[in-house]
């Protein structure tokens, strides 16, 4: 059998070795119209960064060692030009030659990847993107003797790259167009990475497009001008399919090539894989564009699975994802509340701060945690987590979860490790279950950071339940001040009416609203308390 891949790296080697796994006697064609083809490409931006030092770490296998081992043909430089469907060929060639061939195929495996968008701005050819080896090779240089730059695109290719160019010493804009950088987060969730991006020197343009790069300079829509010795342009990235749509191949309404359960194409002989590919959303069922590694890897290991006979599947998506922004960890599963709000699907949103481990052992590190429910059958909807060490693990727990069918409320069931060094006894993930229990249950009610203002507005008084240096610190406008430890005494003294209780991340809050409301009182708990309220409050202002 005679199989030929386009496109290395994640999918199309995962492809090719699993297949030589299964199949001694396949004669297996990789075409890569890059110099390397299998390499860590999720690592480029911290090797311009000097944190990955030897470049060579980033190169995975070569040509030479994947014939060695595995007896695959690997040709670098090698550009597929067409596919004759009626023929079963592949026009090739070489990108530093020229030289033309045609090689036969019995199964043809698409994996050309994604390519960087582009948009029509004047000098968009000075800026560089971050795909390959050469890309990388090509930003080390340009920032060599670089100062200043700026990188258009808050997404996480964007705050990588960002963050990497401050490791190099440069003095770094990121600009936004949208009020936020990370699509997939929540505004309040957003947040604490401004916060810790500005903290480590990033001059963070958020709602503002630019309109002009210069020669050394970059011009925004505001008419502001940013020094840029080096400008990134991370924007995004679509499915390469030009290949795809002039072969015949069915391209899906979201740009990305149509495949069916075994990732084949509307020609039987013909899969696709990776980032060109379209995916299956593991919670609508529709079609969805995923460029993740650990999607790409496994359709190409199911892709051979199928070619070789054995059962195969194409595993719908959650998109999990993360990337480190400086100190901070920040991380996704699911669909997130603008998401569930624009498909007017129905959910509860529930917000925790728990820390990394143990109060008490050194070391325990904060986070914020939101997870998305839904309020008719108690089913995971999404989850995000920002914060220090241990968002990582719970995220992974959670995108489990989601995948094995668990409710929110089953997660406070769940037996997970625990010593002080790693987490506590209730864990992170346990109280998120706690708190969807009460909830579905309605042993207690909860309000939204956003629902505030007409709460406020509709007659509600706003009850803070911290102590009184928590208050003078920051508050709610308009909040009364009763520590919870006085409420009993002073239930009757409070005013009468709906009550919003709030302390600093919903604790607390908790314990007084189920107090007044055993005393006959019409109280909701803030959910995540001031903390969450204050970061929502700042992603308002930031929109402005």
């Amino acid at each position: 059998m005679r199989v030929i891949i386009i496109g290395g790296v994640a999918g199309g080697m995962s492809a090719a070795t699993r297949l030589r796994r299964l199949d001694e006697q396949a004669s297996i064609t990789v075409l890569e119209r890059s110099g390397y083809v299998s390499f860590a490409n999720c690592g480029l931006p911290y090797h311009v960064g000097g944190i990955i030092e030897e470049r060579g770490q980033l190169l995975l296998q070569t040509p030479e060692s994947l014939a060695a081992r595995f007896a695959l043909d690997v040709r670098v430089h090698t550009e597929a030009t067409a596919i004759d469907r009626d023929r079963k060929v592949v026009g090739v060639r070489n990108t530093q030659t020229g030289e033309t061939d045609e090689l036969p195929y019995d199964k043809l495996i698409l994996s050309p990847g994604a390519r960087p968008v582009r948009p029509p701005i004047p000098g968009i050819e000075r800026a560089l993107s971050l795909r390959d080896i050469e890309d990388t090779d090509a930003l080390v240089a340009a920032t060599a003797d670089a100062t200043t730059a700026v990188v258009i695109g808050g997404g996480f290719i964007g705050i990588e790259v960002a963050e990497n160019l401050i490791h190099r010493g440069l003095q770094v804009a990121l600009v936004e167009a949208l009020p936020q950088v990370m699509a997939p987060l929540d505004p309040e969730m957003a947040t604490g990475v401004h916060d810790a991006m500005r903290a480590a020197g990033i001059d963070l343009r958020l709602g503002s497009g630019v309109t002009a790069i210069n020669q050394k300079s970059v011009t925004l829509a505001d008419g502001s001008e940013i020094p840029a010795d080096a400008v990134v342009a991370a924007i995004g990235v679509r499915p390469d399919t030009t290949l795809a749509a002039t072969a015949g191949l069915a391209v899906g309404a979201l740009g990305g090539i149509a495949v069916d359960e075994a990732h084949r194409t509307n020609d039987p002989d013909i899969y696709a894989i990776g980032d060109a590919a379209e995916k299956v959303d593991a919670l609508s069922g529709d079609a969805c564009l995923v460029p993740l590694a650990n999607t790409a890897n496994l359709a190409g290991r199911r892709v051979a699975d199928h070619i070789a006979g054995l059962p195969s599947s194409n595993r719908p998506v959650l998109g999990t994802a993360i990337v480190k922004v400086f100190d901070l960890t920040v991380a996704t599963t699911g669909w997130n509340e603008k998401r569930l709000r624009a498909a007017g699907r129905p959910y509860r949103a529930i917000h925790t701060h728990p820390a990394s481990h143990a109060g008490y052992y050194p070391g325990a590190q904060g986070m914020a945690l939101k997870l998305l429910v839904d309020p008719e059958t108690d089913a995971i909807l999404g989850a995000q987590g920002v914060g220090g060490e241990g968002v990582d693990k719970r995220i992974d727990v959670l995108a489990t979860a989601i995948t094995g069918g668990l409710t929110a409320s089953a997660l406070a069931e769940l037996e997970l490790a625990y010593a002080p060094p790693y987490g506590s006894a209730k864990d992170a993930i346990n109280m998120l279950g706690h708190v969807a229990d009460n909830l579905r249950r309605g042993t207690t009610r909860a309000l939204q950071w956003h629902e505030l203002d007409a709460a406020v507005a509709a007659g509600a008084t706003v009850l803070d339940v911290r102590t009184p240096g928590e208050h003078a610190r920051g508050s709610i406008p308009g909040a009364i001040l009763v520590g919870v430890d006085d409420l009993r005494t002073r239930a009757a003294d409070l005013p009468a009416g709906p009550l919003v209780v709030h302390c600093a991340v919903g604790v607390r809050g908790h314990t007084a609203a189920r107090l007044l409301t055993q005393l006959g009182r019409d109280a909701v708990n803030l959910d995540g308390g001031y903390a969450t309220w204050a970061a929502g409050r700042a992603a308002q202002q930031a929109a402005r």
